[in-house]
């Protein structure tokens, strides 16, 4: 009987040191073909807390992110994707960690090994001005957290999220989200999701908090600050519509966004029924060169209604992104035609269901012209399938994308 005993306490024994043998450093990518250091491997996230404050004499940036996440394997060490600003603490479960950071690649050690399918929460507080000494070690064609002359914008497609929060900063994992941003009490702030509350603070400022319920990507994450007029509407089946438009321009925003439930019910006839808990726009009293998908309440540039033709189809590709993009979304950055052929190509069917099929065929023609244009390059109108990694949005994607799905109807049928 002693030697069965002493047989069984040797078996557990090995069986712990199998077990913390197992444990291994979490992959410093998600295998991205394009770019392999964005995301990290070894754990899913759940939700991001982030708690921040804005200062916008200095436009200094401080509070700490808290993300709760589940293991996947068992680990000695995970990344977060995290660019610029001075790191204050890092806590693992409450407790104080070991970090280091070399370019985007902060890593965290654990005391002891995490279990495989062990939740945990890892808090980063940091403070800095977004973008300060940050020298790029990937894609950069949006920036994260943008300051412009009336307020804060931030858009981040395809990796500027890990510019203003650390981050698993890739599409394959998606999470839930909490912002609390803390701003200057003459400011308004739009974010992801449904507001929850806005609080008056004793030393000037508000706070406000909103909660996006829907797993979202975090290059779709999105803080907003400015002078707005918020204008609140219902879609269809009751959906809350709300758009933060600059106080100065919010007669012609308000016009220019007029058929907004209209294209969601549209879409959701064709599509399936809209995805999320909330939709809306929010425009940035500045000049943007891009709009932005951001999940639940896309990013438009004041131009969108200012002296802009063509407006109408910006924003009805923005809205498609919310199916095509946002709740479907991308497991290669190479596939990008998967949300802007898409994308480019409802707008066309929003043409044709407002102005009937000449028109739409125009609008594709016209595209034609452009992508058979010999002057110019290949890079510029690549096949939607294959864009380079340092031309990711070239007119291929969405020209090219566009005609492609075109073609399929043409060959298949509506239904």
């Amino acid at each position: 009987m002693r030697l069965k005993w002493i047989m069984i306490i040797a078996l557990l024994c090995i069986g712990i040191v199998v077990r913390a043998q197992e444990a291994t450093p979490g992959p410093n990518g998600l295998g991205d073909s394009f770019y392999p250091g964005l995301g990290n491997g070894g754990y899913d996230a759940q939700h991001y807390t982030l708690v921040l404050a804005w200062d916008d004499e200095t436009n200094t940036l401080a509070g700490t992110a808290t993300l709760e996440a589940l293991t996947t394997q068992a680990l000695t060490t995970f990344n977060l994707d995290f660019l610029g600003f001075e790191i204050e603490a890092i806590t693992l479960n409450g407790q104080e960690a070991n970090w280091r950071r070399v370019g985007r690649e902060l890593t965290v050690k654990p005391t002891t090994p995490l279990s495989a399918d062990e939740t945990f929460t890892v808090a980063v507080t940091y403070s800095g001005v977004p973008g300060e000494g940050v020298i790029s070690d990937g894609p950069s064609f949006a920036q994260g957290w943008m300051r412009h002359p009336n307020g804060v914008f931030v858009a981040s497609e395809p990796a500027g999220a890990s510019r203003w929060f650390p981050a698993n900063d890739h599409p394959l994992d998606k999470a839930t989200y909490t912002f609390v941003i803390t701003v200057p009490e003459r400011y308004i702030v739009a974010a992801n999701g449904l507001l929850q509350s806005t609080t008056a603070n004793d030393d000037g400022t508000q706070t406000f908090i909103w909660e996006a319920g829907d797993p979202m990507a975090s290059y779709l994450a999105t803080v907003n600050i400015g002078d707005f007029v918020v204008q609140e509407s219902e879609g269809p089946d009751g959906l809350p519509i709300r758009n933060y438009f600059p106080t100065r321009l919010a007669e012609q925003m308000i016009q220019a966004f007029a058929t907004v439930p209209d294209m969601i019910s549209f879409f959701s006839e064709i599509f399936g029924p809209y995805p999320f808990e909330a939709y809306g726009a929010v425009v940035a009293d500045a000049n943007l060169s891009f709009a932005l998908e951001t999940q639940t309440i896309s990013l438009f540039g004041r131009g969108v209604a200012v002296g802009r033709t063509g407006a109408e189809t910006v924003i009805a590709h923005e809205l498609a992104h919310q199916w095509f993009g946002n709740s479907v979304s991308l497991a290669q950055w190479k596939d990008i035609w998967l949300n802007e052929g898409f994308a480019t190509y409802a707008s066309m069917l929003w043409v044709e269901h407002r102005q009937g099929r000449r028109a739409m065929e125009g609008e594709l023609n016209a595209y034609y012209d452009l992508i058979s244009d010999p002057t110019f390059t290949a890079g510029e109108f690549s096949p939607p399938g294959s864009p380079s990694a340092d031309a990711l949005f070239n007119g291929g994607v969405y020209l090219r994308g566009a005609w492609t799905l075109h073609a399929l109807r043409l060959e298949v049928g509506d239904e």
